[in-house]
């Protein structure tokens, strides 16, 4: 990672850093990690663990935001995902083609919600909130209703299981952000979508196919709410079609923003996104480990995030480069007036 990218996160990372050191007075064993039957175990590996539906769908949302877009049928997309994965599952058909259809499903809510963006011209909130009220509808008719369980420990694995030590989702989010990260960064792929955000017209007129590189980002949005359905799914073993997925679109933006990016499109960073994602992670374990109040739990972390976005605005950043300079040209003048 260049000077530049870390200089991009630093704030994130602080952010995380202090979040960390809070939940630590109050519970210090926040950071303990030992091995259990070769396990790594912890508060601290159950963040990364537990971060991972929200890590991924911010993958995909930050590409979404950086398009000046939305998505807000996530939730609902996992849903569905993780209802066909196990319906497969269920018939016998197989973890392969079980995977394949469900990531299929997760395609095609994506394929579903680019063209109404890109083709009808329907903006994102209103052509991604008509998936968000079907989508939990086309879940149940799968499910019939109720919760679809099976018992195969190859499907269970990857949400419950274990790779090198860590939990898989922890090393599927990690794979995906990265995998994400050079892609954009390697290729002109980033530059491109960031040129649709800041200015969709002059992009098209400097001869960016912004049709296709839109459906393409909702299609990676839908691909990332399929793994983020899989990964609940395998983890209760079970397909919830109420309640799979259930605000984690809010979770997911909340992500984003809290990485730097902004709404308004352009320049993203996937890095400063998974932070963000781990932030609202620590955020909701800190919260329950310190022993407060369940009734609190909501209002506590409202304020916290609340806190982090404000330390984290650009007029913040600013008065403090303002204040920063000040003292450094009083303390140069002060240098100079001494005999």
């Amino acid at each position: 990672m260049t000077g530049t990218a870390l200089k991009r996160i630093a704030p994130q990372l602080l952010a995380l850093a202090a979040l960390v050191g809070l939940v630590s007075l109050f519970y210090p064993g926040f950071l303990s990690v030992s091995v259990n039957d070769g396990r790594l175990v912890g508060p601290a590996i159950d963040v990364l663990k537990r971060s991972a539906p929200v890590a991924i769908l911010a993958v995909g949302m930050t590409l979404v935001i950086a398009t000046r877009g939305i998505d807000l049928s996530v939730g609902a997309t996992m849903a569905i995902c993780g209802a066909v994965a196990a319906y497969a599952v269920s018939a016998g058909t197989g973890l392969p083609v079980a995977l394949a259809l469900a990531i299929g499903a997760g395609l095609l809510a994506g394929l579903w919600n680019g063209v109404l963006v890109a083709l009808v011209g329907v903006q994102p909130f209103v052509a991604t909130l008509i998936l968000m009220t079907a989508g939990r509808g086309i879940a149940q008719l799968i499910t019939e209703g109720r919760i679809l369980t099976f018992t195969d420990p190859a499907f269970a694995f990857v949400g419950s299981g274990t790779l090198w030590g860590l939990p898989f989702p922890a090393w599927l989010w990690l794979a995906l952000a990265v995998l994400t990260a050079l892609v954009m960064r390697r290729t002109a792929l980033g530059m491109l979508v960031e040129s649709i955000g800041i200015n969709r017209r002059a992009s098209a007129l400097a001869g960016v196919n912004a049709v296709v590189l839109l459906i393409a980002v909702y299609m990676a949005m839908g691909f990332c709410a399929a793994l983020a359905g899989l990964v609940v799914t395998a983890d209760i073993r079970g397909a919830d079609a109420n309640n799979a997925g259930l605000w984690l679109e809010l979770d997911a933006i909340l992500a984003v923003v809290i990485g730097g990016n902004s709404l308004l499109g352009g320049r993203f960073s996937i890095a400063a996104s998974v932070i963000g994602a781990l932030i609202i992670q620590t955020i909701t374990i800190g919260i329950r480990l310190a022993g407060f109040p369940s009734e609190y739990n909501l209002v506590i972390k409202a304020v916290l995030v609340v806190v982090i976005l404000v330390l984290q605005s650009p007029r913040i950043a600013a008065e403090w480069r303002y204040w920063r300079d000040e003292a450094r040209r009083k303390r140069e003048a002060e240098g100079k007036g001494t005999p």
